[in-house]
């Protein structure tokens, strides 16, 4: 007798995203693992999503054209050019399934947000990492690992996890040393928050080739994680190809309200991006004066290593801040052991995390009063 249906090997090399010290977070913790905006979204978009709720018994447009339009507003792109999802997540994974099966390769650097691997896996497809270096893409290593099986590359600039990224030159060269079959996937969730003249999130590429895509999300600067809002952007062909396989009537209208008040409201998105830019220099130069290892600083979050102190690791340290009610993540999973990212926070939440680190550092243990107050 069958013991039911049996899943493909790729599903059953899935593992579940949310990570351990997620669940049953001590009452009142500092949330700083997950890079959610530390200021919150726009109050005009929160405004938005509430009058939008009005029409909640109708589907969606479909076609998103109200926030296709709001980001050609704000980024200057061809609306005709993007593709909304439920976040960057489904049309990442919408576009790798859509050119990547059983028997193909996808490639994606060791260091870097896990979900690549999942896209590959559920797409029945090999995920194959690639050495990087200095937790950065390598662009020689990953022209050398391609084989006739190799369908798609994907890579997150600026890095998830480590902050750093490749310039304009760099992800050009990539593109070019690719074969004209071989789909270049780039992830900018982050682009908003890079400081460095060199760098491009993707859009030139995206228009001047036929298989390179860029994403973005809602999720960071914007600060509309909860609602689950992304967009591709890729040649029409592309588009087309990946809409097939993305669910339809797939963002909810609220969530499309509040994205186009979002892109209008750029105050707010310039002080976001200040306060993270004034922060992160902040942690990254008081976190190497303490001896440890920052890995770079192009996100809105900071990654730091513990190779240079003895007696001091990542996981101790995870465990001392989250005993102080401070929750910051180990970066293990994403391809870097021995390292912690701390997403910007508040003003209050960086001057805690700062003493909670500096105490754990110099072994000051937290008292009976202490536990728990952060």
């Amino acid at each position: 007798m069958s013991e039911g249906p049996i899943p493909r090997p790729g599903i059953a090399a899935i593992r579940s995203f949310t990570p351990d010290h997620a669940k049953d977070p001590p009452p009142g913790s500092i949330r700083l693992w997950a890079n959610e905006s530390s200021l919150g979204p726009s109050p005009k978009a929160i405004e938005a999503y509430h009058a939008a709720a009005a029409t909640m018994v109708r589907y969606p447009d479909g076609s998103g054209s109200a926030i296709r339009e709001a980001i050609h507003q704000r980024y200057g792109v061809d609306p005709k050019r993007i593709l909304m999802g439920v976040g960057s997540d489904e049309v990442l994974n919408a576009a790798v399934r859509a050119f990547a099966g059983f028997g193909d390769d996808v490639l994606a650097p060791t260091a870097t947000f896990p979900m690549y691997r999942t896209y590959a896996n559920a797409a029945g497809a090999r995920p194959i990492a690639v050495r990087d270096r200095a937790f950065t893409a390598d662009i020689d290593a990953i022209l050398a690992a391609v084989t006739p099986a190799t369908k798609v590359v994907i890579f997150a600039n600026p890095n998830n996890p480590s902050g750093t990224y490749l310039p304009r030159a760099e992800v050009e060269r990539l593109r070019a040393g690719l074969r004209a079959d071989i789909l270049l996937v780039i992830d900018a969730a982050y682009a908003e928050y890079v400081e460095q003249p060199d760098y491009e999130p993707g859009v030139l590429l995206a228009d001047t080739t036929p298989n390179t895509v860029m994403s973005r999300t809602f999720s960071k600067v914007h600060g509309l994680a909860g609602l689950r809002l992304g967009w591709l952007y890729a040649a029409a062909p592309i588009i087309d190809v990946v809409g097939r396989v993305r669910s339809s009537f797939n963002v909810p209208a609220p969530a499309q309200a509040a994205g186009v008040a979002a892109l209008a409201d750029r105050a707010h998105q310039e002080l976001v991006v200040a306060h993270c830019r004034r922060w992160r220099a902040t942690l990254a130069q008081r976190l190497r004066g303490l001896g440890l290892t920052v890995s770079g600083s192009e996100g809105n979050f900071v990654t730091f290593g513990f190779d240079g102190l003895a007696g001091r690791t990542a996981d101790a340290a995870e465990a001392y801040l989250r005993e102080r009610k401070l929750l910051v993540r180990g970066m293990a999973p994403f391809g870097m052991p021995g390292y912690l990212r701390v997403t910007i926070g508040q003003d209050d939440e960086m001057a805690t995390f700062m003493r909670v680190i500096e105490d754990y550092v110099h072994g000051v243990p937290p008292s009976p009063g202490e536990r728990g107050k952060g």
